[in-house]
């Protein structure tokens, strides 16, 4: 007999007996109202906010927030861009974004973040390779903590998910705070209800 195959018998004869894990509260009470406090802790890690135009134009309003941006990619078909996120064909094709459209799942008031998962981005590479990125959020989506978050559905059938909290920033050079170091530069929540089916 081998020295693995003795260490592996020997540690699945000495395996502790089976024992339910502890259930884990949801820490709900006293909760402040979740799209709120979302707005405010976003805004605490840089993140932006918009409200929608009236009338729903989405494409206008990225055109607003970005009136400089040549390529814009949309992964949600509230948003039309001019590069087809269909036509990539490797994540390095994304390098020339200057903006990259999303819809999250859902957000979390707690933190003021964006779950983003491979279902969201289409090519993972479009929440990273964009210079800025924004993001279509429903208000009913935003749950109230972490606790909540890690509960949803989402993080089972995902094979990659962010929660994304802001732009990318480091302060590690001299102190000084510098968005888009390792990232996109910008990230824009925007209040977006989902369209109705």
């Amino acid at each position: 007999m081998s020295s693995r195959k003795m260490i592996l018998d020997a540690v699945s004869r000495n395996q502790p007996s089976a024992a339910s894990l502890p259930e884990v509260p949801a820490f709900d009470r006293d909760l402040p109202p979740p799209w709120q406090q979302f707005q405010e802790r976003l805004a605490g890690m840089g993140g932006k906010f918009a409200r929608p135009v009236p009338d729903g134009n989405f494409d206008a309003l990225v055109r607003e927030l970005h009136p400089d941006a040549n390529i814009i990619c949309s992964a949600t078909p509230e948003v039309t861009g001019n590069r087809d996120l269909s036509d990539v064909r490797e994540p390095k094709d994304l390098d020339d974004v200057d903006v990259g459209v999303v819809r999250a799942a859902f957000g979390i008031a707690e933190t003021g973040s964006v779950y983003l998962s491979e279902m969201e981005f289409g090519v993972n590479a479009l929440g990273f390779l964009s210079q800025h990125l924004v993001v279509l959020l429903d208000p009913t989506d935003v749950v109230g903590n972490l606790h909540h978050a890690y509960r949803r559905r989402e993080f089972a059938d995902a094979a990659y998910a962010v929660l994304m909290t802001g732009p990318s920033a480091t302060a590690d050079i001299e102190g000084v705070l510098i968005h888009g170091a390792q990232g996109v530069r910008s990230l824009t929540v925007v209040e977006a209800p989902r369209p109705s089916v």
